[in-house]
């Protein structure tokens, strides 16, 4: 969560809002996820202060600072964390522990397992009753935090946050506090304040050209424009090559600035691509909207889809087997929510970490497949890597053991490994059916064909604690079936 303060005439907000920029994050080595290891909480990292000054003093030395944004977070709860950060030279400032806190999280670093008691993360509905944040909270939260830094800006006679980016000489150490491992510290370096040969800016004011105003996603939504405005069914021929990158997103917030969350109705708008993708093809892909791709394409295919159809298969040209190549690339469909998805391929490491209701289906994946996966189906019918299933607390994965060695290559931390029950075949033999109808795939047409003796080679990946949820559902919902008879 971004603070952009708006405690002065002419914030940095208004000059960020006038042109697209670069931001540079500087993490510390403080906060971080509560799923981390607690040797990393207490021993990784370094504290923010030392990065932010040195990347905030590189930039000034090479006239650059004014061309880009600097954001900071690790631990920042203050107004006075604030001023310390934009003294050092930050204009942006990542609220992430407070803000959970004010909502109610209780830090019990429970995160990845999804039994958190106060339903903040956590897929147990039951759990998610519990939580009590509000949006009122956070407001007041933040109003504290401006007021305090108001405060600090005051007692210093400056008004507003431009004039304290990086005018190091508003700091000094307090050398009271020292004790006698940090007595002898030297703070200069951090302290120091270069000047730029060149008279450049100290933060963020020289919006860049990325010649955005050209880019692919420009034409598309030109030609998707009927289907926006009227609800038409469109669809288009594209040549793509693997310059063009984020395909889909810009097209797809036009889609919500219209339609919301709902989006449109399936297939809406088809865009059939041919050539290479760039990276994040499909990302945030938008509902009603289908992408085709004959050819392959690069990382993160599909990154936070949630509502669109991405379909990719082979060049029709090329004579390799689709189930033995790969075709994307690693981390696709990373936080998907929701959408479909059939690739007529092997995808590389990570596939659908993150996963939370996306259905897909795919002829192989590397390593760290549906890592941290909390929803969805995904039908896995060729290879996986090693560490398939890492940290996965929902979602259901089907995955075709060929050489029946899968198991060694799953880890079982947190799932189990199941038959495949009736109600698994349906949902497998739809999706599959699917992926042939699109993308005709050699493997698909195979298990369709022999499907029942096919099944006996499917493995049903099922986190245990969703696998009991699912279950308490069921019994809920007959218990209302039920009661709904005979009243």
């Amino acid at each position: 969560m971004k603070l952009v303060s708006e405690v002065g005439v002419g914030t940095v907000a208004a000059g960020v809002a006038k042109g697209h920029a670069d931001m540079i994050l500087i993490s510390g080595g403080d906060g971080g996820t509560g799923a981390a290891p607690l040797s990393s909480i207490h021993h990784a990292g370094l504290p923010w202060e030392l990065g932010l000054s040195e990347a905030h003093q590189t930039l000034v030395l090479n006239n650059l600072r004014s061309r880009v944004r600097l954001q900071t977070d690790g631990q920042i709860r203050t107004g006075k964390d604030i001023a310390i950060a934009a003294i050092l030279g930050a204009e942006e400032y990542g609220f992430g522990t407070a803000a959970l806190i004010v909502l109610g999280c209780v830090m019990l670093r429970h995160c990845n397992l999804g039994n958190c008691s106060v339903g903040v993360a956590t897929q147990n509905e039951l759990l998610r009753k519990r939580f009590n944040g509000k949006v009122e909270y956070l407001v007041n939260y933040f109003n504290f935090v401006a007021e305090e830094l108001r405060k600090i800006m005051a007692n210093l006679g400056i008004r507003k946050i431009e004039d304290m980016i990086g005018n190091t000489e508003l700091l000094d150490v307090n050398e009271k506090i020292l004790d006698w491992k940090t007595k002898d510290l030297d703070f200069k370096d951090i302290l120091y304040k270069p000047e730029s040969k060149s008279h450049g800016g100290v933060f963020y004011s020289k919006p860049e050209k990325h010649d955005l105003d050209d880019i692919l996603d420009i034409k598309l939504i030109d030609l998707a424009k009927n289907a926006i405005l009227k609800e038409e069914k469109t669809k288009h021929n594209i040549i793509i090559k693997n310059t063009n990158r984020t395909v889909g997103s810009r097209l797809s917030g036009e889609v919500c600035y219209v339609y919301g969350e709902k989006g449109l109705r399936d297939d809406t708008i088809h865009f059939k691509f041919r050539g290479v993708a760039g990276q994040s093809f499909g990302a945030f892909l938008a509902k009603g909207i289908t992408f085709e791709l004959e050819g392959m394409s690069n990382d993160y295919v599909g990154k936070g889809i949630f509502g669109g159809k991405i379909v990719i298969y082979p060049d029709k040209q090329t004579t390799y087997k689709s189930e033995e190549n790969i075709i994307i690339g690693n981390t696709s469909f990373y936080g998907a929510t929701n959408g479909e998805a059939y690739i007529r391929g092997i995808a590389g490491e990570r596939f659908c970490i993150r996963n939370s209701g996306l259905l897909a289906v795919i002829e192989g994946v590397g390593d760290h497949g549906c890592e941290y996966m909390t929803g969805g189906r995904v039908v896995i019918i060729g290879k996986t890597g090693r560490n398939f299933a890492a940290g996965m607390s929902g979602g259901i994965a089907y995955v075709y053991d060929i050489a029946g060695d899968f198991k060694s290559k799953c880890n079982l931390g947190m799932v189990k490994l199941k038959e495949i029950n009736r109600h698994d075949s349906k949902i497998i033999h739809s999706l599959i059916t699917n992926h042939y109808k699109y993308t005709e795939s050699n493997r698909a047409k195979e298990i369709l064909q022999d499907f029942d003796n096919m099944m006996e080679k499917f493995i049903k990946v099922i986190p245990s604690e969703y696998e009991h949820i699912l279950k308490t559902e069921r019994k809920e919902n007959l218990k209302q079936w039920v009661k709904s008879i005979v009243e």
